[in-house]
């Protein structure tokens, strides 16, 4: 007989919205705890709902990672510094590495954002726009 480990080591279930309310949305990444099967420092998951008009005031600047957005449903612009990118239609997306940026919601919408690698510690500077 082989051994195996408990499924419940190897499979989580729940809801990403009552996930990530302690973590601004981010239901996968290095914060997890250790141990834990949505603990990752290779990638990062966000679900995130944002309210028509919230937006990230400050840039994310000298970002060093790489970040994907997808439209869930709404409609959601990316700032670059060399130009806007909005997410209209449920499906679009944006794929960046080393980008900085900031966001604004155009209306109620719904995003998942990844970012890797997952890096305990980083914290990219904010600040005015690049």
């Amino acid at each position: 007989m082989l051994a195996s480990l408990p499924v419940t080591d190897l499979v989580y279930t729940g809801n990403a919205q009552v996930d990530g309310e302690d973590r601004r949305g981010w239901i996968l990444g290095h914060f997890m705890p250790p141990g834990d099967v949505r603990h990752s420092v290779d990638v990062e998951i966000k679900w995130a709902i944002h309210g028509r008009g919230e937006r990230r005031e400050e840039w994310v600047a000298d970002e060093r990672r790489s970040t994907a957005i997808i439209l869930i449903s709404g409609r959601f612009r990316a700032d670059l510094p060399d130009r806007s990118v909005v997410l209209a239609e449920q499906g679009d997306y944006i794929v960046f590495h080393g980008v900085s940026h900031t966001w604004e919601a155009e209306t109620d919408c719904v995003v998942v954002g990844v970012r890797w690698p997952s890096v305990a510690g980083y914290e990219p500077p904010s600040g005015r726009m690049p």
